[in-house]
């Protein structure tokens, strides 16, 4: 549990956020396929991104890791080994679906478990496409649940219409087309985040694109390459929002990733009236980032819905702290995704906030946020969702008394240094 009194304590000065985790697992798993060693520089170093590198260890893959630094000496397809021991996901729902991608183009049998919240975490989503391709896949409830057994090999592309933009989904299914025979396509209703593309391209793969459809020959060859991981923006948006709702605060978050797939919070904070600049626009690895600046700021609710959606859907926690702040209301929608992350996040997201006096109701897929809310203390759980812990941490800044937050261990699964982050910026 952590004692947190930090009402109307100002937030000051420049930090630069872990590496994002996103891209630094697609680092660990590209760099294992491909041919020769691939250096990662500013690798997130949370307890999810272990979990990758544990699994493609207990592979045959050689990888070395010290601190935000990886080498990964890459064996090419043929080369990942039949694992020996079962490959253990721990928390990580990226690491188990792209995983069972892999897998499914492998001539391997190899057994997946994680810990109990990805236990509870749909994978039909990427077993049935699996399956279709032509690997063979049981596991609890028919494939829904871990643990799930997969043997893979000889698979046949296809044309994938997925029901929901989800960049997992469509990653582990472009993953076993590269290793397939003939052409994989995914067609998304909106576009999912696009770290997979743009790194296949920086590995050497042929990748196709058009709107909301993506496609890939399989056959294809990795080569290894350097990868930089810019810092996480769904790690900002806690800062980003921080800064924007505490008094007489200004922060400059430096090296944020800004891929436009994942910049929903920047919209959505703009749209809110919040005091935001962007600047020192960089590219690497086809990956853009940049200084984020944002200050103390007058805000108004707004609707959030529709393609907006995939582009923010980690940050939609932290976004309704900042909602309750704002002047008016702030209707979240088409955000039934969030019921199958960590936790349940529309309702984990209103019962905790409610505890803390905000004015807040579920709906089927979203929340209603009525803003102008004085929050008082209270103790809060993180249910082990690393960003509920996160969100209800932020929330001491406005919230009059001590907020007890139970289970902030989990903020370690993605930014480590949290707490670190926090006392540097609040300084006197």
């Amino acid at each position: 549990m952590k004692k947190l009194s930090l009402y109307h304590t100002p937030l000051n000065g420049t930090i630069e956020v872990p590496g994002d985790k996103s891209i630094s697992h697609r680092a660990v798993m590209f760099g294992s396929l491909a041919n020769g060693v691939t250096q990662i520089e500013h690798f997130l170093p949370g307890e999810d991104c272990l979990s990758t590198i544990s699994c493609f260890r207990k592979m045959g893959i050689d990888i070395v890791q010290s601190h935000e630094n990886v080498s990964v000496t890459g064996a090419g397809w043929n080369g990942i080994q039949e694992p020996k021991e079962v490959l253990d996901v721990g928390n990580s729902g990226t690491t188990a679906r792209l995983l069972l991608g892999i897998l499914a183009g492998l001539p391997n049998h190899s057994c997946l478990i994680g810990d109990e919240s990805i236990g509870r975490r749909p994978m039909r989503r990427v077993t049935e496409p699996l399956r279709e391709m032509g690997a063979k896949i049981d596991g609890r409830q028919d494939g829904q649940y871990t643990p799930i057994s997969i043997r893979g090999g000889g698979l046949k592309g296809m044309h994938y219409q997925s029901p929901i933009a989800s960049a997992q989904v469509k990653s582990a299914i472009l993953l076993a087309g590269l290793n397939g025979i003939g052409e994989t396509t995914v067609t998304e209703p909106h576009q999912s985040r696009d770290h997979t593309e743009r790194m296949l391209l920086a590995f050497g793969a042929v990748v196709e694109t058009n709107e909301n459809t993506v496609s890939v020959k399989g056959g294809q060859s990795l080569t290894a390459t350097s990868i930089y991981v810019p810092g996480d923006i769904s790690s900002a948006a806690f800062f980003l929002v921080a800064g924007a709702i505490t008094p007489e605060s200004n922060i400059t978050l430096k090296n944020v990733g800004i891929n436009p797939t994942r910049t929903g919070v920047i919209d959505v904070l703009q749209q809110m009236g919040a005091s935001i600049s962007i600047t020192n626009h960089q590219e690497k690895n086809f990956e853009p980032f940049a200084d984020l600046h944002i200050s103390t700021s007058n805000l108004k609710g707004i609707e959030i819905s529709g393609s907006l959606i995939p582009r923010l859907i980690d940050e939609i926690p932290i976004i309704a702290l900042l909602a309750t702040q704002a002047e008016g209301t702030t209707i979240i929608k088409d955000a039934s995704e969030l019921k199958v992350k960590e936790t349940n996040r529309i309702d984990t997201v209103v019962n905790e906030l409610s505890k803390l006096g905000a004015s807040i109701e579920a709906t089927e897929d979203g929340m209603i946020i009525h803003g102008g809310a004085t929050l008082s203390g209270n103790t809060v759980n993180s249910y082990g969702d690393h960003r509920i812990g996160m969100m209800l941490s932020i929330a001491s800044f406005i919230t009059e008394g001590i907020v007890e937050v139970e289970n902030t261990e989990a903020i370690a699964v993605s930014y480590p240094t949290f707490f670190d982050d926090i006392q540097s910026l609040t300084k006197r």
